[in-house]
């Protein structure tokens, strides 16, 4: 069956590149990419046209750390698959054989402009698992990734320490999380240069990441936490991103000088009751934006739902960070620092047709709502009149 166009007109394109903004623009949509984007664009024949009614024509919003899927929505202990807390290195465990596609959460994001997420294990093992990067509709997980595995997840702190130390068995400290993530990135360097090497589930899913294929994705709180991932990512010269990074503000200055790849912050409306979150404050991305560190937002879900990482976003504009770099916060920036910018997080020709249309900015004016969302191309969402 062949697949029909679609052309967007109307709106007031946020491009979220050097475009910028076009006044009563037009995108067409081809085979699930994005063919053309200007004014009075011809439209093809059987072509479905697509009236933004003078609304906001944006990016899919991207959230670039949840567990959606994992922790599932309203089912308690059954649909709650993100930790392996029975032994603390999980390495080789894959977030697509936890995810359930058919979660209502899945159906919620797409209602609210969410096309992409970033899901994976919790933070209960030093080492937990695989992330994954995939579209936020469809039936089966393997036809909504967009990279697998996208990231390994590493944790520090205090969810280690909470999970095992009750149990006996290490981490207990701090410095065991530290030693257990070492020991084990050690291992994987010399399993990495043996040949002939007797297969190991756990350092094969760990090669790509000492050899810099694949980042970890850090799971760090206060700021000697944040201190000792970086140490670990330049002794084993890893690529890092820094997720939660809830006192990055505190020591900006020196992040901008480090090897991270981004900062992604949050959750901003969840956990309250973390020892870990005290010095946790929207006014955070101001202060990295400022100090030059490139950030995004996310939600953490379970923490709460993807609908509240625009709102989040808006929170953090309100306490000083410029409306357009929030708005990157959680498309082209969230796509960067995940490694996905060839295929999502700005509207340009050529990249997959992942838009969602609101009828007012919505991180500038938290009442916005979402008039329709559109992920590869597939009008996944449009609002009823």
């Amino acid at each position: 069956m062949k697949e029909q166009s679609i052309l967007i007109r109307n709106g007031l394109i946020h491009t979220m590149n050097s475009a910028h903004e076009i006044t009563e623009g037009e995108i067409l949509i081809e085979k699930g990419k994005i063919k053309e984007i200007g004014k009075n664009l011809s439209a093809p024949d059987e072509c479905v046209i697509v009236d933004a009614k003078e609304g906001i024509v944006m990016p899919g919003i991207i959230d670039a750390h949840n567990h959606i899927g994992i922790f599932e929505w309203g089912i308690g202990n059954a649909g709650v698959d993100g930790n392996e807390d029975t032994d603390p290195v999980t390495p080789h465990l894959r977030a697509i054989d936890g995810i359930y596609p058919l979660d209502p959460e899945f159906r919620h994001s797409c209602e609210n402009g969410v096309t992409c997420v970033a899901t994976g294990p919790g933070s209960s093992n030093p080492l937990a698992g695989q992330f994954v990067a995939m579209k936020t509709a469809g039936k089966i997980v393997d036809d909504m990734i967009l990279k697998e595995p996208l990231a390994m997840k590493a944790a520090f702190g205090e969810n280690p320490k909470n999970s095992h130390g009750p149990k006996g068995h290490s981490p207990v400290t701090r410095m065991a999380t530290a030693a257990i993530i070492r020991e084990w990135l050690y291992k994987a360097k010399e399993y990495a240069g043996k040949k002939g090497r007797a297969f190991d589930m756990r350092l094969e899913a760990l090669v790509p990441v000492v050899e810099g294929n694949l980042p970890l994705k850090a799971h760090v709180h206060r700021a000697d936490d944040i201190m000792t991932a970086l140490r670990i990512a330049d002794e084993f010269d890893l690529a890092i991103t820094l997720d939660h990074c809830s006192e990055g503000h505190l020591i900006a200055d020196v992040l901008a000088h480090t090897r991270q790849k981004g900062v992604i912050l949050g959750p901003f409306l969840g956990f309250p009751h973390k020892n870990e979150v005290v010095h946790q404050c929207v006014e955070s991305a101001a202060v990295l934006y400022e100090a030059g560190v490139k950030l995004a937002i996310m939600t953490d879900l379970p923490a709460m739902h993807t609908s509240n990482l625009r709102i989040c976003a808006g929170m953090c504009h309100k306490a000083g960070l410029p409306l357009d770099e929030a708005m990157r916060s959680i498309t082209i920036n969230a796509a960067e620092i995940l490694g996905l910018e060839e295929r999502v997080g700005s509207i340009e020709v050529g990249k997959d047709a992942d838009i969602a249309i609101f009828d007012q900015n919505p991180v500038e004016n938290l009442t916005a709502e979402c008039m329709g969302t559109l992920v590869d191309g597939k009008i996944v969402y449009l609002k009823e009149k």
